[in-house]
């Protein structure tokens, strides 16, 4: 099975849990593999992380230059589906099967974005067959209600999620991830929401919740 190009980065060399975790528009993997050092997580953590790269994308009402994307953005960042969802949501299964071919239990596994990242984490966490450890869910949206709603997996009716997001963001504002909030409420999801004084970002109380958010599912 061919999977799309990432970074592995383990806590220890023996390693029982993964975090996938996908970046925003326009950057890579390595955005958030320099976030790892912040999280003090401890030397027996046994953790796996895993940074997916997009792939090179030329957006549809851009210029020509190719950015790396999850997905066209089609009208603005807090629209509805965009292009490409689907299709990362499949390249993103790929690396929990490989994870759970290499004996890490499916519920031991937590899906992580940022912004489009995060859209790809909902999308394919919330339709995973298997249980799933947790989903986090950072300065992001569910991208259709309707669609998670009806397609979602009886396996993670009840899987943790953590929404945060920035007060003051202008890119995805608040209330969307606001909104999300009430949708994932609405499905029965565990949502634990943060919000906090920034923008399209990450804060350093931020980094502290999600060290907790790993710890306390894997």
């Amino acid at each position: 099975m061919e999977l799309i190009d990432h970074i592995e980065v383990a806590t220890t060399e023996k390693t029982k849990s993964a975090v996938i975790w996908l970046h925003g528009f326009g950057a890579d993997g390595h955005d958030f593999e320099a976030i790892l050092p912040e999280l003090h997580l401890p030397q027996d953590a046994e953790i796996k992380f895993i940074f997916p790269h997009a792939p090179f994308r030329t957006l549809a009402h851009g210029s020509d230059e190719k950015v790396r994307a999850w997905y066209d953005i089609v009208s603005d960042p807090a629209g509805q589906e965009g292009k490409g969802i689907t299709e990362s949501s499949l390249e993103i299964r790929k690396l929990i099967e490989a994870e759970e071919s290499r004996g890490i239990k499916s519920e031991n596994i937590i899906l992580a974005g940022f912004s489009q990242g995060g859209v790809i984490a909902l999308h394919t966490g919330l339709r995973y067959e298997k249980r799933l450890g947790g989903i986090l869910a950072l300065s992001t949206y569910l991208d259709n209600y309707e669609a998670t709603e009806t397609e979602m997996s009886d396996a993670n009716l009840a899987i943790p999620v953590m929404l945060a997001h920035g007060k003051y963001d202008q890119v995805i504002p608040v209330s969307r991830g606001a909104t999300t909030r009430e949708n994932l409420i609405r499905l029965g999801l565990d949502v634990r929401w943060f919000d906090y004084h920034m923008g399209h970002e990450v804060c350093e109380q931020e980094i502290i919740d999600i060290r907790a958010f790993f710890l306390e599912l894997l």
